[in-house]
């Protein structure tokens, strides 16, 4: 059975990742707005695998025999200044829900709860993967700002990214 407390902390990170999935489609929405389809399909895809972030917590609660509870999702930013603003947006996003993965394991801990700390690893390690990715994106990013031709064939090289849905899915 989960313990309470943690309960309703991944019911918090269930509501953080649907958000983390609404920011990425408005992001995909002013890129598409602005011309550059490459760069809203890498956001598109990224508010899929946020999507599936939320999946996997509801799962887990649900196996671990707790009560997913939903509540409201703000509304994200839908104006940037530039395609560089933007990715630094989702970098800094990524870092925020670091800190939110971290205060999860940290809680899990406190509680020695082994069970939510070996499901959170995945996170941990994810958010890795994330904070890198976003990274990469920022330098790319600033390398072509100033130079148009460049900016479209990072366009370009974004809109190869595949979406993989994890075999566990289950919608």
């Amino acid at each position: 059975m989960l313990n309470e407390k943690m309960e309703a902390a991944i019911n918090g990170q269930i509501n953080a990742e649907i958000y983390s999935s609404y920011l990425y489609m408005s992001m995909a929405t002013w890129f598409d707005a602005q011309t550059l389809p490459g760069m809203a399909h890498w956001m598109r895809v990224q508010a899929q695998e946020e999507w599936t972030h939320a999946i996997k917590f509801y799962n887990y609660v649900n196996d671990r025999g707790g009560r997913v509870k939903l509540s409201a999702i703000d509304g994200p930013p839908t104006d940037w200044d530039d395609a560089l603003a933007v990715f630094k947006a989702v970098a800094e996003h990524e870092a925020k829900v670091t800190g939110l993965i971290n205060g999860l394991m940290d809680l899990a801990l406190s509680l020695s709860d082994h069970a939510t700390s070996s499901f959170l690893k995945w996170f941990v390690d994810e958010q890795v993967e994330e904070e890198a990715s976003a990274a990469e994106v920022v330098g790319q990013m600033k390398l072509a700002q100033a130079n148009p031709s460049a900016l479209l064939m990072l366009d370009k090289d974004l809109a190869t990214r595949v979406f993989n849905p994890p075999v566990w899915l289950v919608i």
